[in-house]
């Protein structure tokens, strides 16, 4: 049988996927189960985005879309980080991809040879390491630990940093950790990165909106815009507005940069689709109040999920500032058997034993790249986590 590509070796299906496959075929089979595993929120995308859809496939937007992205999407992305990050970009400087996830393959595909190196703050998203793998780069990890608020400390960033470096990843509010960058520690990040001018900067900016606690976003341009033409924002629509099932990404960046992502996006899937830009321009431009109506009822599932989860034996978590994810650390349960037998060494074998036992649905921190912990997604009903709260409780309490 002809082989397999090698630089596939070591990539697998993200945790969060594999597990909200395993939970959904248990659902197939009869199951009732409480998934906490997924980064989708349950609010339903606003009936003023799908009618901007619908009118635009009524008008015969149906054709090829310019492969960059819509001028019209494009402008409303203009004004988006004018507007609200105090960014001004140019339509050349701006790309519209297939979700934020397509924006951060092409910049790496764009930029990586085999060898460099790419500054992760950990733990992380997934695919931020895969990506940057299938590219031949090597990963550099900065470990950002629960007792630091899985903040990055800058001197820890500074001391990572080599001729190799091509890249640094920054993901505020983060994926998996909900931590935010306080406006200190983005301007001791920006301070150093201006004294490595070699090194590109990627700012994943996905989960902007979510903030809690009177926090307030920056992003590191705006931070220190004589970092600006070495960084690119990305962004999306995904999480904010509640549109993961209409694929739109965007990002702004230095001219040449965006260019050669451009290349990257021809040589794969070309434009986006094209009511779904149609849709985008609608969220962009459209009522922003929802936003904060929304972050408030996230705000109060944390809660919840916090107050329960602390007072779980051998479970401890932090209160996560953004994102719609707590990280909880399951330290206290290991080296412990469940009811069923399954001897509980490491976080895999517990959400395993987890999902097995009672249909709990989390991720291992393992996948993120700091262990024993678990992400849990609080973007569901508070009925449904006040059972999937109960079941872990059971859990952990029959553990011996």
């Amino acid at each position: 049988m002809p082989g397999l590509a090698d630089r596939l070796n070591g990539i697998a299906i993200s945790a969060s996927a594999a597990m909200t496959d395993k939970a959904s075929a248990l659902k197939a089979e009869g199951h009732k189960i409480i998934s906490l595993s997924a980064g989708e929120p349950d609010f339903p995308t606003p009936d003023h985005v799908i009618d901007a859809a619908f009118e635009a496939a009524r008008n015969g937007a149906t054709k090829y879309p310019p492969q960059d992205g819509t001028p019209a999407l494009k402008a409303a992305v203009q004004r988006k980080f004018a507007r609200e990050n105090s960014l001004h970009y140019a339509l050349d400087e701006i790309l519209i991809g297939n979700g934020a996830k397509q924006i951060i393959y092409n910049a790496m595909m764009a930029t990586l040879n085999p060898g460099d190196e790419v500054i992760l703050p950990t733990p992380s998203w997934i695919s931020y390491a895969d990506g940057a793998r299938i590219c031949g780069a090597n990963i550099v990890t900065v470990v950002c630990p629960a007792e630091n608020e899985f903040r990055l400390a800058p001197e820890a960033l500074s001391a990572a940093i080599t001729p190799r470096t091509k890249w640094l990843i920054l993901n505020f509010p983060n994926n998996p950790t909900g931590a935010c960058c306080p406006e200190e520690d983005l301007r001791a990040i920006a301070d150093i990165m201006l004294q490595n001018p070699h090194v590109w900067i990627l700012t994943d900016d996905i989960y902007e909106h979510l903030i809690y606690d009177n926090a307030t976003f920056q992003t590191i341009a705006q931070i220190e815009p004589r970092l600006k033409e070495r960084v690119l924002t990305v962004n999306g629509v995904s999480k904010s507005y509640a549109m993961t099932g209409w694929r739109v990404g965007y990002c702004g960046g230095p001219r040449n940069l965006i260019s050669a992502m451009n290349n990257m996006q021809g040589q794969t899937t070309s434009g986006i689709n094209t009511l779904a830009q149609a849709a985008a321009i609608a969220a962009l431009d459209g009522p922003q109040d929802y936003l904060l109506d929304r972050a408030k009822e996230y705000q109060q599932r944390r809660d919840f999920v916090i107050e329960r989860l602390n007072g779980i034996p051998g479970m401890t978590c932090h209160t996560p500032q953004g994102a719609f994810y707590v990280y909880a650390s399951v330290a206290g349960c290991l080296g412990r058997t469940s009811r069923a037998g399954h001897h509980i060494k490491t976080d895999t074998d517990f959400v395993t034993a987890l999902l097995e036992e009672k249909l709990v649905a989390t991720v291992q921190g393992t996948a993120y790249g700091l262990a024993p912990f678990i992400r849990i997604s609080y973007a569901t009903s508070l009925e449904v986590l006040a059972e999937g709260c109960e079941r872990i409780k059971d859990f952990v309490l029959a553990l011996t």
